[in-house]
């Protein structure tokens, strides 16, 4: 059974988010505030964490900050509304494995939910399989998704791993912003392409010593980004 926190101040949407989870066979637990949400998050265990972006006490994006700050890597499904267009922005940008914008149906919240679960299986059914990535001084351990430099560790969100891996795992082969946005966030979210700019350049600001002149991760202009392969 799937253990599922919801964080949302909107006691009717988190009944009606509750009685659906339960129809598929997921455990519910409810919070209505920030503060008291992201406490429970850090002292319980979750398999989905769905996440409202405006609630008391501390807004949804600084619960999210705090939560990966805290190096909890559960997913997170955010919930907006069409007049917080910055803010789904920023949930993208911060990483968040899904948005969905209010009002929205149940039938679309499910399938969401659904896709989650199954990115996770399927990243735990192959994760045995991946292999350790070891370029010069940098080491992408896929098990405990630990990157380290010179044997000192780097601290990514689980966003920016999954792109450090994906270009890593494919040196030399270039991904367009469109398909690192299908690929890493296993949906279309068109029109936010610039998102992956914002990761890639926090990437690089952590594991190049110049930013200026990356040994791992380049830009090949007008098409997208690449591992690369000359250091093999």
């Amino acid at each position: 059974m799937k253990k599922v926190l919801i964080i949302e101040d909107d006691k009717e949407i988190s009944d009606l988010l509750e009685i659906h989870l339960r129809d598929i066979g997921c455990q519910i637990i409810k919070e209505y505030n920030g503060k008291t949400g992201l406490n429970n998050v850090k002292f319980n265990n979750y398999d989905l964490i769905v996440l409202d972006v405006m609630l008391p006490g501390m807004n949804g994006l600084e619960v999210y900050r705090e939560i990966r700050k805290s190096e909890i890597a559960t997913p997170i499904l955010m919930l907006t509304s069409k007049s917080e267009e910055m803010d789904k922005v920023l949930g993208l940008e911060l990483g968040a494995d899904d948005y969905i914008t209010k009002p929205f149906s149940i039938r679309e919240f499910i399938a969401r939910i659904k896709a989650i679960f199954r990115r996770v299986e399927l990243f735990s059914q192959t994760v045995n399989d991946q292999k350790d990535v070891k370029y010069r001084d940098l080491v992408i351990e896929i098990s405990t998704r630990k990157v380290l430099i010179n044997n000192h560790r780097i601290e990514l969100t689980p966003k920016e791993f999954d792109l450090l891996y994906l270009l890593a795992s494919h040196p030399g082969r270039v991904y367009s912003r469109e398909n690192l946005l299908n690929i890493i966030w296993r949906y279309q979210h068109k029109g936010y392409e610039h998102t992956i700019n914002s990761h890639i350049n926090r990437l690089k600001n952590k594991i190049e010593r110049d930013v200026s002149n990356p040994q791992y991760i380049i830009t090949s202009w007008g098409s997208g980004y690449l591992f690369n392969d000359q250091i093999i």
